[in-house]
């Protein structure tokens, strides 16, 4: 039987530390790639001010620094937490910087953007600040463009209503 929830996968922190995926079952993850010096970079502000309107409700989200798009991520380890933390307040994780495209991506990704392995959704980030909305059995749900906003009603509609469905 194929695995199709991200709680197969293990990252890292920006401190090299493991984290296993398992950790965030039955919760509501968004994954996103972000970058330091993106036009979307202000939709870090906007991430955090979301996670906070889900406080308490089984919600997170999970931040993977990547330089794949017009090397908009120049920062390493400690410095990518230090910016997102001093410049936007981000109290959400922030993980390793990673490759989410191409032969080099890093498995989750390979797995977030091919329906074969996760059973949905086939689109691959096309930028900065591509969305990816997991239920709480850890299966890929639905994707949103960089331009769409955290703050957007379509994506609070989706969150809620995934965090309102009972867990079978």
């Amino acid at each position: 039987m194929i695995d199709r929830s991200v709680y197969q996968f293990t990252v890292h922190g920006l401190d090299g530390e493991e984290l296993n995926l398992l950790k965030y079952k039955n919760t509501v993850l968004l994954i996103v790639n972000i970058a330091s010096e993106c036009g979307f970079t202000s939709q870090l502000k906007d991430l955090e001010a979301l996670r906070e309107a889900f406080s308490g409700q089984d919600f997170e989200i999970l931040a993977f620094p990547s330089n794949d798009f017009g090397g908009q991520e120049p920062l390493e380890g400690e410095a990518i937490r230090d910016f997102c933390q001093k410049n936007y307040e981000v109290n959400f994780p922030v993980l390793d910087k990673i490759r989410v495209r191409g032969p080099y991506a890093h498995p989750l990704y390979k797995f977030l953007v091919d329906k074969k392995l996760n059973g949905h959704v086939g689109v691959s980030p096309r930028w900065n600040f591509h969305k990816y909305l997991i239920n709480r059995q850890g299966e890929v749900i639905d994707f949103f463009y960089p331009f769409t906003k955290p703050n957007s009603s379509r994506m609070r509609k989706r969150i809620n209503k995934l965090l309102n469905t009972k867990v079978v």
